[in-house]
This record gives structure tokens, C-alpha cells and sequence, in this order.
């Protein structure tokens, strides 16, 4: 089915419209609609097109009024104040553009007109190292990224830059090369997530023991650095156990998080080991890097050290080795030239930004992004516990991730059983998850993603508030109304006049589509998330001001049903790509 045009771009029509007829220099400009606490929309760009025009406003306004004809779009429209336009639509025109709406799978939101190929890099733990709660918001707004830009169109291709390469690998290789009899020999579909990393982690600590108590060890651990980056056959298929061990791990945590994480998407630093002297080398014979001290360096003007001289972007250093700088200019390469990119964006910690805008102005420079070809940081603020710090342990120690969503489902399980007493004990555990792990992502999403926000439990899981368990019990209430309507079916009935909290959730309805594309150019998932509180803000007053099942006459019980349905699918599909469940009953 085509998209269907929402209220506010019909009623823009209309304005510019007849705004082109009474101002013809005008060609059809934009008369700038938004909402108003008056009227459905107001029209407030009339005041800069007549001094543009050198015209009287309000009188430009009061002939644009009488080039509309109200009817079946338009209500009532009046001139207000020095030339705004006040614009009432009509309840049949809500009713109708709910009803083609509700007529589409896609609830008739449109597809971008200018959608391509977007590369997201996000969910990126490390090799050998637990994932903690630094690690939730990379993977909670980058998924959320991709459901939302998918459904609009785009095409995306999902990147998970893992830590999979660098020094400690080769003390971790080394030990377990000298202590062979504490290498876990059960096969792969033998050891859970919790078991891999429990392995890792005591490798890991007794091989950096060793490491920083016996100087011999020290050498032989960094000469097996030398083997490992010169591909000697025995390193890597040590090094490839290491990464496998992690994935198994990796992938149990990103399934509490009811996320989908496909091993072809997970391409590490190591995925580009055999582009990095290349890289180098394009980079040192278009200038633009240099050698200083024995390094290659890309200089910026804008970026000075304390000391005031220029900060460089390293590339290569000084030994021959290489940093993050050449793997993350190489893995620009990859993704313009081989996965034809024209988007790519980074969902990392704000604080790596000096980094990543160095990298993007190096790659400009070398003509890898252009005006075609674009690079993006989402940057994300920090995790804070209730005192405000970063969260942190009793101890001071950072969380462990599987810890804190564990927790979030056993908050959720409480509020679950207390709230629903018909539910079996397995039904519960699976709403708890639903429910827990859904608190732990809008509490996230429905924070500005470069904002530091708190984490707490105890509102997150609250059914009041702007939780996610707030919205799923308005989805859960709609259905428990569907299901007792009996022989009544959801049906809209555009000659029925509208009580106001049906208007005002009609209109809200009405603007999903407009709201999805604002998320999607804008990269702002918390948009989305604050679009469906106000949702179910708007149904809870409709809920408890207009009866539905016992509405006056059979035409308004069918056409409450219908706002009720088409409520329950806009929220369901919106919290869907925000990576949340939405429970058939609560």
C-alpha cells in the first residue's frame, strides 16, 4: 500500500497553496506548520514571508484564509495576532487518515526518498575481557539505530569492531603455550557463556601475574607479540581460541539483552591487519601524513596539546607498529570502497571524539569521506549510579553487565507476580525478562544519547513514570479490552464527532511517520522513545475519560476499538524498534 500523507503535510499543502496565490513571489514556500496549544497547528512563517515581501502580514494572512475552503480537511481556520494562521482539521479528516493508516502493515509511514547504505559500528566488547556496563549503551542505541533506519529504508550493515588484537595477547598466548594443562578442553558446544569467560579470566589474571613478576616471561611474552602479527601458524590458532572463547560469552550477553548479534557482522582490529601498510602508505604519499620522530603523524591546526603545540593523530608508530588510528582509517576504507557505504556511524563513548574527529578530518583529507560519502560519531554519555558518579561496585569496581541485567529481571519478576496474579511461574519468568531487560533499554534510549543519565533499578521497573513498563502495560490493557469486545470489532467511523482526548490522540497517532524520519536523519532513538510515552500518556487520559466497551452507541464502541488497536500497533511497533518486547498480558 502507498504511504499515507500525514494531517500536518495535507493541511501544509493547502497553506502553501494558497499562500502561492496570494503571494506569487512566494513559489510555494513552506508556511512553517507546528503545533499550538490553540488550534491543531499553527502556520507561523507568514510573518517572515511578508517582510520579505514587504506586505502587511496580517493582511497576507486574512487573504490566505480566504483561498482556503474549509470542509472535509479543514475545520476552522483564523487569523491570530500579528498574522499567524490558527488551523482546526476536521474530526472526519482524523478518522479517515487513521483508517488508511490502519489499512498498512506499515501503518502508512513512508520510506526515505533518499535512503542508501549506512555502515553502524556498535556493540564493541573486547576479546578476553568481561563485559561490563560501559559496554550497554554502544549496544542498546546502535540496535536501536538499525531497526529504525531499516525501517525506513535504508540499508544497513551492522559492524561489531571487537578488541581482538594487541600486546596482551601475546601474554596470554605465551602462558597458555607454558601451562597447557589449564586450557579447558571441552568442545565449544560444551561451555556456556559464563563458563568461557570464568576460563579467560582466570588465564588472564595468572598470565598478568607473570607477566609482572618474571622479566624472561616479559620477553617471550612480546617476542610471541612478533609471531602473532607475523601470522606464525601456531600463535593464531591460539589466538583464534581466545576469540571463540569470547564469542561464546559475547553472544550469551547479547542474548539477555534480546539482541541478534550474527557472527558475519562481528569484524575485529584483526580485520584489518592486511590493509594497514597500505593504508599507511596512501596516507604518507598523498602528505597527508607525515614522519616525525619516526612516526606517522597527521597534524591539525586546531588541536593543540596542554603545552600548545599540535596535537597529531598517530598512525603509525614509531617501532612500526600500529595503533587504533590505522585500523579505524583501514576499516573507513573497507566500508566506503568494498561495502559502498555513503553513511557511516560510530556509536562510541563521547569521550573518544578528539579521536574519531581526527580520524574523519584524515580521512576527508585523503578523499576516503566527501560530500558524498559521510562519517558520524553517536556519541554517548556515561552511566551514573544514584549518587550521580559513575557507577561503580561497593567496591569500586566497574559492574559486570550480566549482573546488572540479571538484577533488572528480578526487579521485574516482583513487580510482574504483584501485578499479575493468573500467570503460571513460567509465564512469569518470561514476562520478567521481557519486562526487565525492556526497563533496562528505554531507561537508556529514552535518555538523549550524549547525556550521562542514572541508572535505577527501582524506577526503571516502575509501572508509573516514563518507564518502558509504563507503555507495556498500556499495550497490555488495549489487548485485555480487545479480547472482551466480544462481537464488537475495531472499526472507525469517520461521521462520529470526537470527545477532545480522542482528538488529541488521533492527532498524536497521526504523527508516528513524521516522527520515525525526524529519529532516523537525526540519529536520536530518544525521540522515539519519548514519542510513545506521551502515546500512552494520551491513551491513559482517553482510557479513563471515554468508555469504550460501554460507549453511548454501537457506531462509538467500534470506533473507540479502533483508536484502542491502532494504538496497540503503534506502540508495539515502536517499541519493537527500540528493541523492546510488548507482553499480550501484564
Amino acid at each position: 500500500m502507498a504511504s499515507v500523507p500525514s494531517l500536518a503535510s495535507s493541511v501544509n499543502q493547502r497553506v502553501a497553496d494558497a499562500l502561492a496565490s496570494a503571494l506569487p513571489e512566494a513559489g510555494g514556500a513552506d508556511p512553517l506548520l507546528r503545533r499550538s496549544d490553540r488550534a491543531d497547528f499553527q502556520a507561523n512563517g507568514i510573518l517572515a514571508l511578508a517582510k520579505k515581501a514587504k506586505a502587511n502580514p496580517r493582511e497576507l494572512a486574512t487573504t490566505v484564509v480566504e483561498g482556503i475552503a474549509a470542509g472535509d480537511l479543514i475545520e476552522d481556520i483564523e487569523v491570530s495576532g500579528p498574522g499567524f494562521l490558527n488551523i482546526t482539521v476536521s474530526d472526519r479528516a482524523i478518522m479517515e487518515t487513521l483508517a488508511a493508516r490502519a489499512g498498512d502493515d506499515r501503518l502508512g509511514v513512508p520510506y526515505a526518498a533518499n535512503a542508501g547504505t549506512t555502515v553502524i559500528d556498535y556493540a564493541q566488547p573486547n576479546v578476553a575481557k568481561e563485559m561490563h556496563v560501559g559496554h550497554l549503551r554502544s549496544a542498546v542505541i546502535g540496535a536501536a539505530m538499525v531497526e529504525i533506519l531499516e525501517f525506513t529504508g535504508e540499508k544497513v550493515v551492522r559492524r561489531h569492531h571487537i578488541g581482538d588484537w594487541g600486546t596482551q595477547f601475546g601474554m596470554l598466548i605465551q602462558y597458555l603455550l607454558e601451562h597447557p594443562h589449564e586450557l579447558d578442553h571441552k568442545s565449544e558446544a560444551e561451555v556456556s557463556g559464563e563458563e568461557a569467560m570464568s576460563n579467560l579470566n582466570r588465564l588472564y589474571k595468572a598470565s598478568r601475574a607473570l607477566f609482572d613478576s618474571d622479566e624472561e616471561f616479559k620477553t617471550r611474552a612480546r617476542a610471541r607479540v612478533v609471531d602473532l602479527q607475523a601470522g606464525d601458524e601456531q600463535t593464531l590458532a591460539m589466538w583464534q581460541r581466545f576469540v571463540d572463547e569470547s564469542k561464546i560469552y559475547f553472544y550469551s550477553v547479547f542474548d539477555k539483552l534480546d539482541m541478534d548479534i550474527q557472527d558475519q557482522d562481528v569484524v575485529g582490529e584483526s580485520g584489518y591487519n592486511d590493509m594497514l601498510v597500505e593504508t599507511c602508505k596512501l596516507l604518507e604519499d598523498s602528505g597527508v601524513a607525515v614522519r616525525s620522530n619516526g612516526a606517522l603523524c597527521v597534524f591539525f591546526d586546531e588541536y593543540k596539546g596542554p603545552d600548545g603545540n599540535p596535537t597529531p593523530l598517530i598512525v603509525q608508530k614509531s617501532d612500526g607498529g600500529f595503533g587504533y588510528a590505522a585500523t579505524d582509517l583501514s576499516a573507513i576504507r573497507d566500508r566506503v570502497g568494498n561495502l559502498k557505504a555513503d553513511t557511516l556511524i560510530y556509536v562510541v563513548d563521547a569521550r573518544q571524539s578528539l579521536h574519531f574527529k581526527m580520524v574523519f578530518e584524515t580521512a576527508r583529507r585523503a578523499g576516503w569521506l566527501n560530500d558524498e560519502v559521510k562519517a558520524v560519531q553517536l556519541a554517548f554519555g556515561t552511566v551514573l549510579g544514584k549518587d550521580g558518579k559513575p557507577f561503580k561496585t561497593r567496591e569500586g569496581e566497574t559492574v559486570r553487565l550480566v549482573d546488572l541485567l540479571d538484577e533488572a529481571v528480578e526487579r521485574a519478576a516482583s513487580v510482574v507476580r504483584e501485578k499479575a496474579q493468573d500467570l503460571t511461574e513460567a509465564e512469569i519468568a518470561e514476562r520478567a525478562a521481557q519486562v526487565g531487560i525492556g526497563a533496562v533499554k528505554y531507561a537508556d534510549l529514552s535518555t538523549s544519547a550524549a547525556r550521562d543519565y542514572k541508572f535505577d533499578l527501582d524506577q526503571m521497573v516502575s509501572l508509573t513514570g516514563d518507564t518502558s513498563v509504563y507503555l507495556q502495560y498500556a499495550y497490555a490493557r488495549i489487548q485485555s479490552i480487545l479480547r472482551k469486545a466480544g462481537q464488537a470489532r475495531p472499526t472507525a467511523h469517520p461521521e462520529l464527532a470526537l470527545t477532545p482526548s480522542e482528538r488529541a490522540l488521533g492527532l498524536h497517532l497521526d504523527q508516528f511517520g513524521e516522527l520515525i524520519a525526524e529519529a532516523a536523519q537525526e540519529h536520536a532513538p530518544h525521540k522515539v522513545a519519548a514519542y510513545l510515552y506521551q502515546l500512552a500518556s494520551l491513551y491513559t487520559t482517553f482510557y479513563a475519560e471515554c468508555p469504550v466497551l460501554k460507549a453511548d452507541t454501537p457506531e462509538q464502541v467500534e470506533n473507540r476499538l479502533f483508536l484502542c488497536e491502532l494504538t496497540a500497533r503503534t506502540l508495539t511497533k515502536g517499541m519493537s524498534l527500540l528493541g523492546i518486547r510488548t507482553p499480550e498480558r501484564l
